[in-house]
């Protein structure tokens, strides 16, 4: 082992930045005494659809309410089929179930972890019918989208992002989040942009999103009368507020994360760890810098030795999950993953040293 290893704490796989400025911003609105849906939210919800370049972005509780609340308003209920990927969080799925719909799965590709065309088509024609199709871009990589766009349209089936990790990413030059139907962010501590939590779900459908907007509120319509069943899906100001001024910053913290991926793709470069790839047309936001190898133990007990803590993400395929014991599917490329992959820490607030560390880390790994 080299002399480089550290006496100092681990490298976590996440760190929140949260400054200054966003705590005077949490300090303007708790003053105001105005909390919740008042202007903060209102205006995040504008600025974050404008960055998507769609017409309408509804602030939501967290990701998986956004998620919820997108597949409500496309009416999606009991006899739909939701066709997904089984290697995402298990959020993905059970919004799915949450609106009483059925998840299909289908394999993903194993070098890009995301839905592969060839097994969607092939899934859906066995099934006989999907009424959407919801496509995740694992780890900040865009899904095929083109693809999986014209599988939907020959369904006749809506397409939506869950574009929780992949804030800031964009695909044959348009951003995530205006590439299908609708689609829905996440802003938990660990992801690209923060709110300490929060969701966002956006649109450039209007009837879509007067749908959205009324069922995160308890189903209320224009008039103020609760026109359907609805949900308190809503944001508070104080989250819209720090999410006004993460968006500002999110380009900065992708590029970061690209720079230092980047520098983990040379470290790989003599090495047999597999490092992700960055499709041709797309712009990855690693959100996670995933690797994949034989002997992820081992990887994992190396990296720990140079005080760097990796992490999992997914061990489980969702379709092997308890809650889905029900689901009967051979799915090997995404079981394959779940026992290979590794997620290196990435995030923007990196020291020089800290990725100086991780790289010398790779380059000394022998498997």
């Amino acid at each position: 082992m080299s002399d480089t290893r550290p006496l100092e704490p681990d490298i976590a796989i996440a760190s929140p930045d949260v400054g200054e400025t966003e705590l005077r911003r949490i300090h303007d609105v708790l003053r105001s005494g105005h909390l919740s849906g008042g202007d903060e939210v209102a205006a995040f919800g504008e600025e974050f659809a404008d960055y998507c370049t769609v017409a309408h972005g509804v602030p939501t509780s967290n990701g998986t309410t956004a998620l919820h609340a997108a597949l409500e308003a496309l009416e999606l209920g009991a006899d739909d089929t939701v066709l997904t990927t089984p290697f995402s969080f298990v959020a993905t799925a059970n919004a799915v179930r949450h609106v009483g719909a059925t998840p299909v799965f289908a394999d993903i590709d194993p070098t890009t972890y995301n839905l592969d065309p060839e097994a969607v088509e092939a899934t859906a024609e066995a099934h006989g019918d999907i009424d959407a199709i919801l496509a995740v871009h694992l780890y900040g990589c865009p899904a095929p989208m083109a693809e999986l766009r014209e599988i939907a349209d020959r369904y006749d089936a809506a397409l939506v992002e869950d574009a929780a990790q992949a804030h800031g990413a964009a695909y044959r030059g348009r951003p995530v989040g205006s590439l299908g139907d609708v689609a829905c962010f996440s802003f938990y501590p660990t992801k690209n942009m923060t709110t300490g939590e929060g969701g966002m779900v956006v649109t450039d459908d209007d009837a879509l999103a007067d749908r959205l907007r009324s069922y995160i509120d308890h189903g209320r319509d224009g008039e103020g009368n609760h026109a359907v069943v609805g949900h308190n899906f809503r944001m508070t100001d104080i989250c819209a507020a720090v999410g006004r001024v993460q968006l500002g910053k999110l380009d900065d913290y992708v590029a970061a994360r690209r720079e230092h991926a980047a520098a983990y793709d040379d470290a790989l470069a003599e090495t047999d760890v597999v490092g992700p790839v960055e499709p041709d047309g797309c712009r990855h936001a690693y959100h996670q810098y995933t690797v994949r190898c034989d002997d992820r133990e081992a990887l994992r007990s190396h990296l720990r030795d140079y005080g760097i803590s990796p992490a999992v993400y997914y061990p489980t395929p969702i379709h092997e999950e308890p809650a889905y014991d029900n689901v009967d599917a051979s799915l090997p490329a995404a079981e394959r993953a779940a026992k290979e992959v590794l997620s290196l820490p990435v995030h923007p607030s990196l020291s020089t040293d800290d990725v100086r560390r991780i790289t010398v880390a790779l380059t000394e790994y022998e498997a």
